[in-house]
């Protein structure tokens, strides 16, 4: 992992600080406090919603990038995300853009708002125009297949940057970008950093909590959205309340467990990024993965529902990297394994379930 080089870990209160070897990592970035500029990286739903929340406070200077010239034509000529948001107005103090380098040209903080699944290849034709001593937040919930490398982890591998965070938690951009209250979490190893974008990310609308372990919130993030794939299979059978609250109870514990083993703290899974995105996203009509599994467990093929989709469904590929994670080290996630078979080894989703069903009785922890 990246987060752990030569490092010191201490406690303070309920945060783990780690200190690097040679610098601390807390150190205050400098920021133009009066009108500090945003560029956000990836023109998407969530990536629209996040201009939105920014763009409440007059000083805030937002640039919008699209890397799709025709996308961005029709956000120009509409001022509104037609496809993904549509009937939610752009503001004109949102600038758009297809130049990176007008994009990022003296500003405070990146935002990088593209699926972890799409990421590495949307930042390679821009690293080098990307500032290397400029803080980078991601905004993906997902992992890197063969690599296994979380979102920040690619953030510092391809852009060569320092000081990155996280934002995470139960926040739908259609939801968000039409002002409904939100509650957030950002996470970074610098404080400071964690503190700033927090200060400036908050609205009456928009809540924004810090947190020191990157680890937990980003494989939260990503987890979440298997066990979501699981509950709309719940869901698309019809099997009930009862059903998904033991299958988010279970799903709750094999994240705990997974990101533990990883190195997260435990109780970062019971916080807004582990069981309040849990919640969000197996409920919620605009969950993209729980959609996914009720496409399954009404017959249709992982193939087709990817071909009718317009937004991506991370937990289809996060269900690929993390079973051949467990399975290298020998972890026990039941759900995440049959969620795995339905989609890459064609298991009927009813099987799926019986299976879990009948597995040899234990004790709950």
């Amino acid at each position: 992992m990246s987060d752990s080089k030569v490092a010191l870990k201490v406690r303070t209160g309920s945060h783990r600080v780690q200190f690097y070897k040679g610098r601390n990592l807390l150190r205050t970035v400098k920021h133009n406090a009066m009108t500090p500029t945003f560029a956000i990286l990836g023109a998407g739903a969530w990536g629209t919603a996040i201009a939105l929340v920014l763009a409440k406070d007059p000083a805030h200077r937002v640039r919008l990038w699209s890397a799709r010239p025709e996308n961005a034509r029709i956000l120009h000529e509409r001022r509104e995300n037609v496809r993904l948001l549509p009937g939610v107005p752009i503001p004109d103090s949102i600038q758009l853009t297809t130049d990176i380098r007008e994009a990022v040209a003296d500003v405070d903080l990146v935002v990088a708002a593209i699926p972890t699944v799409h990421l590495r290849a949307a930042l390679e034709p821009i690293a080098a125009a990307v500032p290397k001593d400029k803080p980078i937040l991601s905004l993906a919930k997902g992992l890197e297949n063969q690599s296994f490398l979380r979102p920040t982890e690619i953030l510092r591998q391809v852009l060569k940057v320092h000081h990155v965070a996280v934002l995470s938690g139960p926040s739908h951009a259609e939801e968000v970008a039409r002002n409904l209250p939100t509650s957030v979490v950002v996470a970074s190893a610098d404080l400071d950093l964690a503190r700033w974008i927090q200060q400036h990310f908050s609205t009456d609308r928009f809540r924004v909590y810090t947190n020191l372990d990157v680890i937990g919130v980003e494989l939260a993030g990503a987890l979440k959205n298997v066990i979501g794939i699981a509950s709309g299979i719940s869901d698309g059978l019809g099997l009930g309340d009862n059903a998904k609250a033991a299958l988010l109870t279970r799903g709750l514990a094999e994240m705990t467990r997974f990101g533990v083993a990883h190195g997260a703290e435990p109780q970062t899974f019971a916080g807004l990024a582990g069981i309040g995105d849990l919640i969000t996203t197996c409920m919620s009509k605009h969950g993209r993965n729980r959609q996914v599994g009720e496409w399954l467990a009404r017959g249709e093929t992982l193939a087709q529902i990817l071909a009718r989709m317009t937004n991506v469904a991370e937990g289809v590929y996060t269900a690929k990297s993390v079973h051949d994670r467990i399975n290298r080290m020998g972890l026990h996630m039941p759900i995440v394994s049959e969620v795995y078979a339905v989609l890459y080894e064609n298991k009927n989703p009813l099987a799926a379930v019986n299976d879990l069903m009948v597995r040899e009785p234990k004790p709950e922890e």
